[in-house]
């Protein structure tokens, strides 16, 4: 396992370099299936598309589903399907890599495999990663997860319109999570609904200011 991670980190420092010179910001979107991950997507898309030039990598196990769902933004997008691995790895992201103009991008999104244990030990290359844990799961998934959370910038909790249907506990979540990363951001979104979107929005707006300002 640690050769398998120091192949990947390797490679991932070579993403990370080439991306740097392009000034392409790539963030790793990680949750639990069904958490929200493409529907957050999709509020981005059309709150940014218009003025930021995205591109995406859609990684799933199986099937473009997600991936179609955003082609209605016009944005490139490439799907990875994985044939049954629990994640994506550096090298997979360096080989799509060339499908994209990346002069003519400024943010890069990757939709991570559904899961979260493998994807959090596995450097992509990224600028940062993103955490998304809906409300449906419960409040005790950054206790129990605590890797993703501790390499998180920033966690959104998604479908905060259930949890008057749910015995989710946001004081705990957020307590849990301050304990493992007093940095991180939480944002609180229902992006069916779009309630909270504008933060995530504004908050993501300015870390690609930051990013391209070196």
């Amino acid at each position: 396992m640690k050769d398998i991670l120091d192949r990947n980190q390797n490679k991932a420092e070579e993403v990370r370099t080439l991306l740097r010179e392009k000034k392409v910001m790539m963030v790793n979107i990680i949750s639990s299936p069904g958490a929200g991950k493409t529907t957050l997507l999709e509020r981005t898309c059309e709150a940014l598309a218009d003025k930021t030039r995205i591109g995406v990598i859609e990684g799933d196990v199986a099937t473009d589903r997600d991936a179609r769902r955003l082609q209605k933004y016009n944005i490139p997008i490439v799907c990875i399907n994985t044939g049954g691995g629990c994640h994506l790895d550096s090298h997979s992201i360096s080989k799509v890599l060339g499908h994209f103009a990346l002069d003519n991008l400024d943010l890069l999104f990757v939709e991570n495999v559904g899961n979260l244990i493998c994807p959090s030990q596995f450097d992509l290359g990224e600028t940062f990663k993103l955490a998304v844990v809906s409300t449906a799961e419960g409040d005790d998934k950054p206790a129990k997860y605590p890797m993703l959370f501790t390499g998180a910038r920033a966690v959104i909790l998604n479908k905060t319109d259930l949890i008057p249907y749910t015995n989710f506990n946001v004081a705990a979540f957020e307590s849990d999570i301050v304990s493992l990363n007093p940095g991180i951001t939480i944002i609180k979104t229902s992006a069916t609904g779009g309630e909270g979107t504008d933060r995530w929005i504004g908050w993501l707006t300015s870390q690609l200011e930051s990013f391209r300002a070196g």
